[in-house]
């Protein structure tokens, strides 16, 4: 059975960094790709970031790009979002997603496992 646990949310103040992480358990194959999504409130739940685990490609939506990066660490089953230069709109419940295939979406429905989220908010 699949888990995803999140941790790393807290509040901080705009131009701030956090590190997120998502911990995995249960993949029995070596092809999967986790996710990064928020959801901010009365909004969507919209993709972030994304990696493989097998060749590593990785994915950002066009908001993050040049702020945030992805990584793993294949010895923990971790995965890391780090967020730099946080504005007051990157505030938002952000949840780890993983999918037993290798690609790069975002698309909220090629996920099939979710954590169960950690907040982050930026403001002063």
């Amino acid at each position: 059975q699949v888990q995803l646990v999140e941790s790393g949310g807290d509040l901080v103040q705009p131009g701030g960094s956090l590190r997120l992480s998502c911990a995995a358990s249960g993949f029995t194959s070596t092809y999967y790709t986790i996710a990064w999504f928020r959801q901010a409130p009365g909004k969507e739940r919209e993709g972030v970031s994304c990696i493989s685990s097998s060749d590593g490609r990785i994915c950002y939506a066009d908001s993050v790009k040049g702020r945030f990066t992805i990584s793993r660490d294949h010895a923990k089953n971790t995965v890391y979002l780090q967020m730099n230069s946080l504005k007051p709109e990157d505030t938002a419940v952000y949840y780890c997603a993983g999918s037993r295939r290798v690609h790069s979406s975002l698309v909220r429905n090629e996920y099939t496992y979710w954590g169960q989220g950690t907040q982050v908010t930026v403001s002063s």
